[in-house]
């Protein structure tokens, strides 16, 4: 044990004398490791925002509008317009077993909110009773809709957080009225505030029963049906079934409004599901590039060192002979030289995930969580592993050719050698 520390004290001796040498070889390592793992911070940091933007939606929604039919398959001239309808929503119930839950709602942007204090101008949005189920709806105070709201066409109202503070201004607002387009509505609830950052629009909602909003505020235009929906927005019975739930889906529509349901351009939806599978698999390839970069770049920090530890051998040749000759064996120069090498790219590598660490902090602290799409960078600790890994692999063969070169050096040619 004894030696073995007299060993460790002449490694940091050693490193000692060449403090310049020294200072460039792990500060050229320390910064590939700082910069490997900054890069897979910042695409972790980008990745779980698309995650948490997707997720603040809603858990495995796939969402369906009103679209176009062409003439011919794949054509895309003379399309004729269709709206979705309450038929629609009840055909994808009856029709769509693989579909978890399924909910129809109307939005509109030109109805006027008037409380006693203040005016706000929002999405209405006239939604089934099952929406939060869906969507993401967290509620602050009092309650959302029930199956009696729409039953009876109840003129009661939810408010968003943006808008209830629009509205009343620091006032009680809970079982308070506003109006919509001069109709009496009374607040029953109020959605706490979700989203970051200026991503305001949900908190700007404002939520009717739709059986409601067909009375008094319906879809209106040239050949509307009567009973025309906005979007009708479903989930599948398991993620991984998306594409059956589709399928499904578009069989259901179609045959409500008498076309093709392979004609998949008459369809306008977007699958939450298959953009965060995307997602994933962009930053995974991304993972994985910058990964084998830093694997590159390390072990050419590693062929560095291997020459560094070389020019020292050949330097202390002298040295290495005198040692031999006052009786050093061969393991203790062969484990002093090796030691030397893998002290610096440890070393250089603990630096490096220090500096990295201490970065993404700063950069936490400056972007903050207000960035849409974008969460602060952060250690990742597999690429932290990863680093370390790699690194002591450089090390152990960085200090073993060197050390192997030094052992094997017979006492009289080093003590003779100038």
């Amino acid at each position: 044990m004894r030696a073995l520390f007299e060993i460790v004290i002449q490694v940091f001796k050693s490193i000692g004398a060449n403090k310049l040498r020294s200072f460039l070889t792990m500060f050229g390592i320390a910064w590939g490791v700082a910069s490997l793992l900054l890069l897979i911070g910042l695409g972790e940091g980008f990745r779980s925002g698309q995650r948490r933007g997707l997720a603040e939606l809603g858990t495995d929604v796939i969402m369906l509008w009103s679209g176009t039919i062409p003439a011919l398959p794949g054509q895309h001239t003379g399309m004729q317009p269709y709206k979705l309808t309450i038929r629609d929503a009840d055909a994808i119930r009856s029709g769509a077993p693989h579909v978890r839950d399924v909910t129809a709602m109307i939005n509109r942007s030109d109805l006027k909110q008037v409380s006693e204090y203040s005016s706000a101008g929002g999405q209405v949005m006239g939604v089934e009773a099952n929406y939060p189920a869906i969507r993401t709806l967290p509620i602050a105070q009092g309650r959302f809709l029930n199956a009696d709201d729409l039953a009876q066409r109840r003129q009661v109202v939810i408010l968003g957080q943006k808008t209830y503070q629009l509205l009343f201004s620091g006032h009680p607002g809970l079982a308070a009225y506003i109006t919509l387009n001069g109709y009496r509505f009374q607040v029953v609830g109020v959605a706490a505030k979700f989203g970051r950052g200026n991503n305001d629009g949900d908190n700007q909602k404002v939520y009717i029963p739709l059986t409601t909003m067909l009375e008094l505020f319906p879809i209106k235009g040239e050949n509307v049906p009567t009973d025309a929906i906005s979007s009708i927005q479903y989930q599948p019975t398991s993620p991984d079934l998306n594409e059956t739930a589709k399928a499904e889906v578009h069989r259901a529509v179609a045959g409500q409004h008498g076309f093709d349901p392979s004609a998949t351009e008459a369809f306008e939806e977007w699958d939450t599901i298959k953009s965060n599978r995307t997602v994933g698999l962009i930053f995974t390839a991304m993972d994985v590039f910058l990964g084998g970069v830093g694997i590159v770049t390390l072990a050419l920090g590693a062929v560095g060192i291997i020459n560094i530890m070389l020019v020292t051998v050949s330097e202390r040749t002298k040295e290495i002979g005198l040692r031999k000759a006052l009786g050093a064996t061969n393991g203790s120069i062969l484990m002093q030289f090796f030691l030397e090498g893998l002290m610096l790219t440890g070393l250089s590598g603990l630096i490096g995930i220090a500096a990295a660490a201490v970065l993404m902090l700063v950069l936490g602290s400056v972007v903050g969580n207000n960035d849409m799409g974008f969460d602060p960078p952060r250690l990742v600790p597999w690429s932290a592993a990863l680093a370390l890994g790699t690194l002591t692999l450089c090390g152990i063969i960085a200090g073993i050719y060197p050390a192997r070169q030094a052992a094997m050096l017979q006492p009289v040619e080093a003590l003779r050698k100038e």
